[in-house]
């Protein structure tokens, strides 16, 4: 019989898995670009995934989210449960899942509509408000998490697309997390962006892991120290190593991981 202090500790370690993959590789066409990856994503904490170029690290977020069922060639296989639930079984409808693991890509992209209309889409067609009032609650909570509510109070009915490249890409973050997600996935959210605006976002980054798994793709070294309590490296499809984030960039375990961080491969 298990110790209970033993059992407890395993039961907490297993508890505070938000997402965890098992075996999972990825396919285009004959390309396989992901070998066999097991990672635990943890609830409530920044998971970093870095790499060089083309390793990967992108193409496994999608599979988080089931974006590459959007790619004809792409084939995913393996076990990927988000709280137990196989996020790829036959029942999971993608929209609905995607509703709970919003995504923040590399260029802000806001749709062609007022910042009210950019933020209240996903409620929206959710039906996640009854009544203008939720609604206009929701558009200002969502606003309030990424840091623009301030900045856009006043004209809430302008173009998105006039926003700042920064705010812009924070309105991007308002409208992920309107739908209330249990996860948000960032693919390079700052790589398009000037230090200053990199900056107000990763101290959003920082704010929304309070409520949110966050996992951010980025090619910052730099980035992925400051914002993330846990850190995957990538090369060539294959995760090398996965652990708590200080450990990966002071004392790796896989000779490629230090390679790549002291920036002899990359």
């Amino acid at each position: 019989m298990l110790d209970n202090t033993i059992y407890n500790e395993r039961l907490d370690t297993m508890n505070d898995v938000k997402i965890s993959a098992r075996g999972v590789n990825v396919f285009y066409a004959d390309t396989h670009a992901i070998k066999d990856v097991d990672v635990d994503i943890k609830d409530k904490m920044v998971t970093s995934f870095i790499g060089p170029s083309g390793c990967g690290k992108s193409t496994f977020l999608r599979c988080l989210n089931r974006m590459n069922d959007t790619i004809d060639i792409c084939r995913v296989t393996g076990d990927i449960r988000m709280d137990g639930q196989d996020i790829n079984a036959k029942e999971v409808d993608p929209v609905q899942l995607r509703a709970k693991v919003g995504m923040v890509f590399q260029k802000p992209n806001p749709f062609p509509k007022s910042i009210y209309d950019n933020v209240s889409y996903g409620p929206r067609i959710h039906g996640m408000a009854r009544t203008k009032a939720e609604m206009d609650e929701i558009v200002e909570k969502s606003l309030r998490r990424g840091a623009l509510w301030d900045e856009v109070k006043d004209r809430l009915h302008a173009p998105g697309t006039g926003l700042s490249g920064g705010q812009q890409q924070r309105l991007c973050i308002a409208r992920a997390v309107a739908t209330e997600p249990q996860v948000l996935l960032m693919d390079e959210p700052c790589s398009a962006l000037d230090p200053i605006a990199t900056a107000q976002i990763e101290e959003l980054i920082e704010e929304l892991r309070q409520n949110f798994s966050v996992v951010i793709v980025t090619h910052s070294m730099q980035q992925a120290a400051r914002v993330s309590q846990r850190t995957a490296f990538f090369h060539l499809g294959n995760l090398v190593e996965y652990g708590e984030t200080g450990q990966i960039f002071t004392n790796p375990t896989d000779s490629r991981t230090e390679s790549y961080i002291t920036g002899r491969i990359g």
